[in-house]
């Protein structure tokens, strides 16, 4: 892969954390590109979501979700204690509201790897903190392929997948951005080319009036020397 390339200022300017959604049909390559993400730039923080999913042999309880019961999970649901909540596939998925309003709060940028449900969620609580990313297949050949090529999932189970990812592709249009991931090396650039310039916004970055001030004073100094 690529490296990341850091455009943010050297100087010190505060900035408020982004919420980078990644969303795609299952099998399309957004947790792929999510973990690339995450290895190569140390200023995100994985939202883990709890779900009532099976874990599958490959997964770490905490690491890739957080594995609860059904009771648990409606617990959290009617606790107010989830951001967002979706189900997918017969499952339940959702994020933990505390860590991702730590983040926010620190000015570290979330990652959250959820379906379209959760994004349209999110996009109605923090519509101004959010960069939504869609992953496209390049072909339904092709999505089917990965699927069997995982061998994680039963001949029905890939078949519902399929099945979901004609009502999950539907949803592109609500997305800032649109990536197909017809070459991964090239889908992870446009990530990374999205994510540099989400993170440049002046919206993003409430240190610059400080900044500017201080650049305007000096001038006024200067001036008057």
């Amino acid at each position: 892969m690529r490296p990341l390339i850091d455009t943010e200022s050297p100087l010190p300017i505060a900035r408020r954390g982004l919420m980078l959604v990644i969303s795609s049909p299952s099998g399309a390559g957004k947790s792929t590109i999510a973990r690339n993400l995450l290895e190569q730039d140390s200023r995100f923080s994985l939202s883990v979501s709890v779900t009532t999913r099976t874990r599958r042999a490959s997964e770490i309880d905490g690491v890739h979700y957080h594995f609860i019961s059904r009771d648990e999970f409606t617990r959290l649901q009617t606790g107010d204690a989830l951001l967002e909540w979706a189900e997918v596939h017969g499952n339940l998925y959702g994020t933990p509201r505390d860590a991702a309003e730590k983040a926010m709060r620190e000015g570290r940028d979330m990652l959250f790897d959820i379906d379209w449900q959760g994004a349209r969620q999110l996009q109605e609580q923090a519509k101004t903190d959010i960069v939504s990313i869609f992953i496209l297949p390049p072909s339904m050949a092709e999505l089917r392929s990965r699927l069997n090529r995982r061998a994680e999932d039963s001949a029905e189970t890939i078949q519902m997948r399929l099945r979901n990812a004609k009502v999950e592709i539907e949803r592109w249009r609500d997305y800032e951005y649109v990536v197909i991931n017809d070459d991964l090396d090239r889908a992870f650039g446009a990530v990374l080319s999205i994510v540099n310039a989400e993170r440049l916004r002046r919206d993003r970055r409430p240190g610059l009036f400080d900044f500017t001030a201080a650049l305007l004073e000096e001038a006024d100094k200067l001036m008057d020397g």
